[in-house]
């Protein structure tokens, strides 16, 4: 038996672009609704939600996100967003959901959005771990910014694209990088 969400993936057509950023190369993924992936040449779950039958095709929604990653690569914060269609169970897309309202630059925990989650579906405690997890699959990278969350004891932890690219990226934002750290054995690195 399938699922809704097997179903809508199985009716839609995916389509690819390419971008080459400062920290490397970047494979684009979007379906008629949206930018569907972001993800880092290579990254862990590289590809994860992206169909075998894709069409590499120039759309508006690549055009946008690649106008979106100039000005975020330039160091600016960019004032707008692609159209993004976010892929995934309805417990990741709440995670994704509060990435996406980390401020440019800050960096919030694992813990902080467990509450967060936790608050919302009326619980006592979420599972950072569980956070984590979801923080892990996270298709759109940069945009929808998982390299904005860090461990409660500041370490860089969790980054599919991998700790280099997370310590890049927040020095880009210009975030206050001080306090964090590099762990030297852990499941992030």
């Amino acid at each position: 038996m399938l699922t809704a969400a097997h179903e809508e993936r199985k009716i839609r057509m995916q389509y690819i672009s390419h971008y080459i950023s400062p920290l490397g190369a970047i494979l684009l993924a979007a379906d008629e609704k949206g930018l569907t992936g972001l993800w880092f040449e290579g990254q862990k779950y590289y590809g994860e939600n992206l169909d075998t039958e894709h069409e590499e095709k120039k759309l508006p929604v690549f055009e946008q996100t690649g106008s979106w990653l100039d000005i975020y690569f330039s160091g600016k914060q960019p004032d707008f967003e692609p159209k993004i269609h976010m892929t995934g169970s309805p417990f990741r897309i709440k995670v994704w959901e509060i990435l996406r309202k980390i401020p440019y630059g800050q960096t919030v925990t694992y813990g902080e959005i467990a509450k967060i989650i936790a608050k919302q579906e009326g619980l006592q405690t979420m599972s950072a771990q569980a956070v984590g997890g979801a923080v892990g699959h996270n298709n759109i990278s940069v945009i929808i910014p998982c390299h904005r969350v860090v461990g409660a004891d500041g370490s860089l932890t969790g980054y599919a694209g991998g700790i280099d690219k997370k310590l890049k990226l927040l020095a880009l934002e210009r975030a206050d990088i001080g306090n964090l750290f590099i762990p030297g054995k852990g499941t992030g690195l």
